[in-house]
């Protein structure tokens, strides 16, 4: 438990900004300050004298270049810790048919005998099906078929893997010493040139089943390579780049095996005429079902047929992933569900929806890939509708005037739309009516809306306007959800300290005042509750947002608990869960609301602001007005 607490500590402090304290940090983690710094001791004690975790009156911070030393200088990784050791002895199991020796084994890991016999122990309980271990006097063995080994070297590595996200690099160090880069740049062109989507997330996790099977293969080259190569494109593809890259020739089961994984993990068929054979009318029609209800529910239109049939090609790799419970992880999942919670929450409804139309349960990582999906979709139709209108000021002078136009139209052409150019001196600045002024003249006044630049539109220009945009657009959005906002919250939804142990509770507790007020059902609370065990709605460091995925509250109406000392929630710990119940009048406004308002507690000092001062309902309101008009 204290490795995965320090792992967490270094994890928070790299997102830091500034100076952490160690109250903030024990109530995020959910342990004493004496455990923080207990924490902050093993970690630089055990980090071979590199102070990687610096700590001052102020609190503590990661020393983030020391860090990359230490990471840099552990990563060929000697067994220092018990999950580190625990793989090392399992990877000896596998490639020891004979079996080993307890106590060369001691000797070997720099441990002591009880020590191996405990980790033995931890092994026989992590044993898949298929798999045991048989002794005999101080000789061990592990029992079991090619494949079960294979699988479990594969589980044990993605386990021992930071994040379980598996790298190239650790692949490379760990199986296949040589020219993995190249094998993977060779079969990722291979399989474009054949017809498939590559998801670069995925093929990673397959490439380790392949230098499994080659690492096993030069170890122990039993199976008899096969006499014909199976009859399918990526198997010819896998057989003629591990014969040419790594001089082995693969069992006729690996090219059996190898070819599946793939396509569960990492390949997809491309939606030209060949790719279309691969749709199921089936999956189409539940796709497509799916896609009308989120119309309906959130009034956003997915139906595009080459939206739908790229996605049914995904669900079609997505269940067959579910059938082998054999997810891919998305190293992307976090910042999707931070970054865009809208899209994520689309994400979560269709999910949903899938399931109870084909029986398939889902975790976060495969959320985020429906997540990206739908995003890349979105965000080409909101691109046009999110530009900032602008009026360029410069007068005539030769050309000078058009010229500028011209160059920022071409560097700001996707998030500036040029509505005005004013060619002369005399402007009327109160009555410009767009978002944003460039001008190259002095305006009376200054004005946060007017931004002076020179004549010479340079790229440097191009990234101060891009920082003014943002901050025009957040405004922009802020303002459009104050008043609405406001009015959601009651003083009798408010609740401050109260002893809550985790995300149930949190939520039965303000759905029982919601449900008092007359503001919702107690279905709603239950399907409140359904929304958390699909995913756990903690959208931003310190935040979580229960809600119903239907919009069938009587009124609109956000009950609010904040506590000082953080609250259980779903493997994290949050200091302000903001219950939404949305009516289906307040439909059209959902969408926006929503990514606003987690928006605009994703700032960690906006929250910390909120937990300290938010003392009672009407300084919870101030504050909240006062970060709005920020």
């Amino acid at each position: 438990m204290n490795q995965e607490r320090e792992q967490q500590l270094v994890e928070r402090l790299g997102r830091a900004e500034a100076w952490t304290t160690s109250s903030s940090l024990a109530d995020a983690l959910g342990v004493t300050r004496r455990s923080i710094r207990n924490y902050v001791a093993s970690i630089n004690r055990h980090s071979r004298n590199h102070e990687i975790i610096e700590s001052s009156p102020r609190g503590y911070r990661l020393n983030t270049a020391a860090y990359a030393v230490y990471r840099e200088s552990s990563s060929a990784g000697e067994a220092a810790t018990p999950r580190q050791r625990l793989y090392d002895l399992v990877r000896t199991l596998v490639d020891s048919d004979d079996g080993v020796d307890l106590y060369e084994l001691a000797d070997q890991l720099a441990v002591s005998d009880s020590t191996v016999e405990s980790d033995l122990g931890r092994v026989r309980r992590i044993l898949p099906e298929g798999l045991g271990l048989s002794r005999s006097g101080s000789i061990v063995a592990l029992a079991g078929g090619e494949r079960a080994k294979r699988r479990l070297l594969s589980r044990m590595f993605h386990d021992e893997t930071e994040h379980g996200v598996v790298g190239l690099e650790a692949i490379q160090r760990e199986f296949v010493p040589d020219h993995l880069s190249e094998f993977k740049t060779d079969l990722v062109s291979a399989l474009r040139e054949a017809g498939y989507y590559v998801n670069d997330f995925g093929i990673d996790s397959a490439l380790l089943h392949i230098a499994i099977a080659v690492d096993r293969t030069r170890k122990a080259p039993v199976a008899e390579a096969a006499e014909a190569v199976p009859d399918d494109p990526v198997a010819r593809i896998i057989a003629g780049l591990t014969a040419q890259h790594f001089d082995v020739a693969l069992s006729g089961d690996d090219l059996e095996y190898l070819p599946s994984l793939l396509a569960v993990h990492a390949i997809t068929p491309l939606l030209n005429d060949a790719g279309r054979s691969y749709l199921d009318p089936k999956i189409v029609a539940v796709v497509r079902s799916v896609i009308e209800d989120v119309g309906r529910e959130y009034l956003i239109d997915l139906s595009d047929d080459e939206f739908i049939n790229r996605f049914a090609l995904h669900v079609r790799s997505l269940l067959r992933r579910a059938s082998q419970r054999a997810y891919s992880r998305n190293p992307l999942a976090g910042s999707i569900k931070t970054s865009y919670p809208m899209t994520y929450e689309l994400s979560v409804y269709v999910a949903r929806g899938l399931q109870k139309r084909l029986g398939v349960t889902f975790n976060d990582d495969e959320i985020a890939y429906i997540a990206l999906h739908i995003g890349a979709y979105l965000s080409e139709r909101a691109q046009a509708e999110d530009r900032v209108t602008c009026t360029i000021v410069c007068p005539t002078y030769y050309d000078l005037q058009t010229t500028l136009r011209d160059r920022v139209q071409v560097m700001l052409g996707d998030v500036l739309d040029v509505k005005m150019l004013i060619a002369r001196t005399d402007v009327d600045w109160d009555h410009l009516g767009t978002d944003l002024v460039l001008t190259t003249i002095d305006p009376p006044v200054p004005s946060p809306s007017v931004l002076v630049i020179k004549p010479f539109f340079s790229p440097a220009d191009a990234d101060l306007v891009r920082g003014v945009l943002a901050r025009i657009r957040t405004t922009r959005r802020r303002r459009a959800i104050k008043e609405n906002l406001l009015a959601y919250f009651d003083e009798s939804l408010f609740v401050r300290d109260a002893p809550l142990t985790g995300a149930d509770d949190t939520i039965r507790m303000l759905g029982d005042r919601m449900v008092a007020a007359g503001a919702i059902t107690s279905q709603y609370v239950a399907g409140a509750l359904e929304r958390e065990r699909l995913s756990s709605t903690v959208f931003a460091d310190g935040l979580a947002v229960p809600h119903a995925l239907e919009m069938s509250a009587r009124r609109t109406v956000i009950a609010v608990a904040i506590n000082g000392s953080s609250i259980p929630w779903g493997g994290k710990r949050v200091n302000v869960a903001a219950f939404v119940a949305f009516s289906s009048d307040s439909r059209s406004d959902f969408q926006t609301f929503f990514d606003q308002f987690i928006a605009v507690f994703s700032d960690g000092s906006n929250l910390r602001r909120i937990v300290e001062r938010a003392t009672s309902f009407q300084a919870f309101i101030a504050e909240l007005t006062a970060i709005l008009d920020s």
